[in-house]
């Protein structure tokens, strides 16, 4: 009996070779009056289809019909097609592709159209987070006023994606944000050649030099900080600007994401959950309970009815304005900053997160400090260390009083007496290297 199984199973498989091979040999071109021309084939099921070309010469017909006979062969074994037939497709027009896709060969092109595109590509992507899906729309909002709602995705090169990038600039557009359009522009097209809508990304070779500009860099001093601090409204926004300075957190997503079990006070460590690095496979990461953070830590903890989850509740949502206007968190840390007498500086959360890495990396090791402010050592050295007052301090004062042991050593080689010229000269008639006429060339 098993033979005669493996006997049937190699006769089935026979047969499925012969179906197949008959298929792809069954493609033939037939010409009608006027130079007109079909392509005929037997595809999945023995059905036998036809694709008119239209007036086109033999050759082309004999290129398209050498195609068609390789995605024959993938429909009938259920292979995937090769990249050179996927970039094949990838150039031919709408009405090509919806005839291959009539006749079973190819699934059906979507519109391919900017903002149809982006349409789809959004509403697939139900995993991102609001934040993101806001930064997302400012972006395509960019692209479809500069390339036009309705533009072909394949009509739009390299050369136009830089036009774009310099319409930024000229706008006014900081760098770290046209650099941050890019990359995103870059993605999404990477996702339209993932799904066979274009060939090539265009934005592939455009440049981005996302570097914070040396006049959006501020270090914020903990004399400034604890003043704004005083001027904070209430326990949490106190809080909020401690964690954004002393605790490196980004605001508002790990602020307002840190619940009252997150920190472990008897081992002096703050759980911190991130949104941004989720998706990186670092859901979490954990930094130490600094001192600074502790007595703002406590008001709150002590003070936090049961039941109550989060370190910050009644500043969750964005204000309103005296118009009635929404207010996010930076217009409202910004009327704190002038409250406290001083004018808000630029990139007012990210330069307090970059000061306090700038602090730890004088005290700790940068791959202990990228650590536990969730980053990178090539992302801290691009955005975020910065060199302050304090490091010119410490070189000169380094400079003008050597410690002890160096002064000592100094001392000591200044009264020594110099060393013999050679073996036989005495320390006394030693002569300097300027008044010998020739210098030992073994002595080195």
């Amino acid at each position: 009996m098993r033979a005669i199984y493996e006997h049937a199973q190699v006769l089935h498989f026979k047969c499925f070779l012969y179906r197949t091979a008959m298929a792809v040999k069954m493609a033939s071109i037939s010409k009608q009056p006027g130079g007109r021309r079909t392509i005929q084939f037997v595809g999945k099921g023995g059905k036998r289809r036809s694709i008119r070309l239209g007036k086109i010469g033999q050759r082309a017909a004999e290129t398209i019909k050498a195609r068609i006979e390789v995605l024959v062969s993938a429909t009938v074994t259920g292979h995937p097609i090769d990249g050179e037939t996927s970039a094949w497709l990838a150039d031919r027009d709408d009405g090509m592709v919806e005839k291959l896709a009539r006749a079973g060969l190819v699934p059906g092109r979507e519109k391919s159209t900017l903002d149809c595109f982006l349409d789809r590509y959004f509403a697939r992507r139900n995993d991102v987070k609001p934040t993101t899906l806001v930064v997302w729309n400012q972006v395509r909002h960019s692209l479809v006023e500069f390339f036009g709602r309705d533009r072909d995705l394949r009509e739009i090169t390299t050369e136009q994606a830089e036009d774009w990038k310099a319409s930024m600039n000229a706008g006014g557009l900081a760098s770290t944000t046209v650099a941050k359009r890019i990359a995103f522009a870059r993605h999404f097209f990477h996702a339209a050649k993932r799904y066979g809508l274009i060939r090539e990304n265009p934005f592939i070779g455009v440049r981005m030099t996302g570097v914070l500009p040396q006049d959006r860099v501020r270090f914020v001093t903990r004399h400034e900080i604890q003043k704004v601090i005083d001027a904070c409204p209430d326990a949490e926004w106190r809080l909020i600007v401690a964690l954004s300075r002393y605790g490196g957190l980004r605001c508002p997503s790990e602020i307002l994401a840190l619940k009252l079990d997150d920190v472990y006070w008897d081992h002096g460590r703050i759980k911190v959950t991130s949104p941004k690095t989720e998706r990186k496979g670092k859901p979490s990461r954990i930094i130490p309970l600094f001192p600074e953070l502790e007595p703002y830590l406590l008001a709150i903890s002590e003070a936090a009815e049961p039941g109550t989850v989060h370190f910050i509740t009644r500043n969750r949502k964005p204000g309103k304005r005296s118009d009635g206007r929404e207010c996010n968190y930076r217009q409202r840390f910004e009327r704190i900053i002038r409250r406290a007498g001083m004018e808000p500086w630029p990139k007012i959360f990210q330069n307090l997160r970059s000061s306090r890495e700038t602090e730890l990396t004088q005290e700790h090791p940068l791959h202990v400090v990228v650590e536990w402010l969730g980053n990178t050592s090539g992302v801290a050295l691009r955005h975020y260390l910065q060199t302050t007052d304090g490091d010119f301090d410490r070189a000169l004062k380094k400079a003008v009083q050597p410690d002890a042991k160096s002064g000592a050593l100094a001392v000591q080689n200044a009264v020594q007496h110099a060393h013999a010229w050679n073996r036989t000269n005495s320390q006394t008639s030693t002569p300097s290297p300027c008044e010998c006429d020739t210098l030992r060339l073994d002595a080195q």
